[in-house]
């Protein structure tokens, strides 16, 4: 999957795909999954509330991959463009005329939505008679899973997936519910992976972070390469041809990186001559602390995520709430502690002061 999404990226901007052995095992991986649930449905009714970008880059391949049949995926949103351009696209796909219809009888509720449409009127339109062994799946930023329990299902899974999905390269963290059995986890993965990488984890304060990482991230990207794109017209380049470079170049590096599984400053060492090209630009970006701005962003992405599920967001460096703990640390000479450093959460190591 990775191989064939990086491809199509490639065949727009150049005349021959991208290949690499990193790619190729992925993709030969992904095929074998994928093909291991051919022979049947998911489940009965696999529903989508809300038809937005994100839930087509899911229902396309859980229909085109055969994991779940067109006239078993249902799906609503107020948008009758959307529900029509879907309905073009799969002609037996069931379009519901209500939330409360949707739901009935529904194996999973894909929910896709923006977080601010969800409120007391919403969860209102759910029956009380949805089946007892029905999940709740959320793709919704920052919403914590028991903003859910007025669903009234107590499967539910929170997922947060990237804009990349919609050309099968996103990379999703979800977790979920205890209740959830090993076969349910199992079928809730397939849904995830059909439009990239998915990544369980077991607390759901993980989910948060990866927001700020891999939910965000292609937005840092994006703006990078506006940056490098804008530099290489200013130089003289034509902008097709700036495009081009900073594409692939972002394309290979990635990939490279993957394939070398090395160390990142290993790699960038490996670029870097003394004295040279790559070592005048590096300095620049060191100057214009261009680690602190990357790391200060996804610290902020991270707060506003904790914000936006009503939890505290006095967390990273310089930040910590009225509350913090008292941490106590051991300075050891061999093998035993000499001394007590006390510190807050919010000290850093060169902060910390002898007691």
């Amino acid at each position: 999957m990775l191989r064939t999404s990086f491809a199509r990226i490639a065949t727009t901007t150049a005349s021959r795909p991208v290949a690499t052995a990193a790619a190729s095992r992925s993709l030969d991986w992904n095929s074998r999954w994928l093909s291991s649930s051919s022979d049947g449905a998911l489940c009965d009714k696999l529903a989508f509330i809300g038809t937005g970008k994100m839930a087509q880059s899911m229902i396309r391949p859980l229909i085109q991959k055969g994991y779940q049949p067109e006239d078993k995926v249902a799906i609503y949103d107020v948008s009758t463009s959307s529900i029509k351009a879907m309905k073009k696209e799969f002609g037996n796909i069931q379009v519901a005329d209500s939330i409360s219809d949707l739901v009935t009888d529904a194996d999973y509720i894909v929910c896709a939505v923006k977080p601010q449409n969800i409120n007391e009127k919403f969860w209102k339109q759910f029956p009380s008679d949805i089946k007892d062994s029905a999940t709740f799946i959320s793709i919704m930023a920052g919403m914590p899973i028991d903003s859910f329990n007025s669903s009234g299902i107590s499967k539910i899974v929170r997922a947060m997936p990237n804009t990349p999905a919609q050309v099968g390269a996103g990379m999703t963290v979800w977790t979920c519910t205890p209740n959830l059995k090993t076969g349910e986890r199992e079928d809730v993965k397939k849904v995830l992976k059909a439009f990239g990488e998915a990544i369980f984890v077991d607390d759901e304060k993980f989910v948060d972070m990866s927001t700020s990482i891999s939910g965000s991230g292609p937005a840092y990207i994006f703006m990078l390469m506006e940056a490098m794109i804008d530099a290489g017209v200013h130089m003289g380049f034509s902008r097709d041809v700036a495009t081009k470079l900073c594409y692939h170049t972002l394309l290979g590096s990635t990939l490279y990186a993957m394939e070398t599984k090395e160390h990142p400053a290993i790699l960038r060492n490996m670029v870097t001559s003394p004295a040279g090209t790559t070592a005048s630009a590096i300095y620049e970006l060191e100057n214009g602390k261009f680690r602190v701005v990357i790391k200060d962003a996804i610290w902020a992405c991270y707060r506003r995520s904790l914000e936006m599920g009503g939890n505290d967001s006095a967390v990273g460096p310089g930040r910590s709430s009225e509350t913090a703990q008292q941490v106590i640390h051991h300075h050891y000479n061999d093998g035993l502690p000499s001394e007590e450093v006390y510190s807050t959460d919010s000290d850093s190591d060169d902060e910390l002061r002898n007691a």
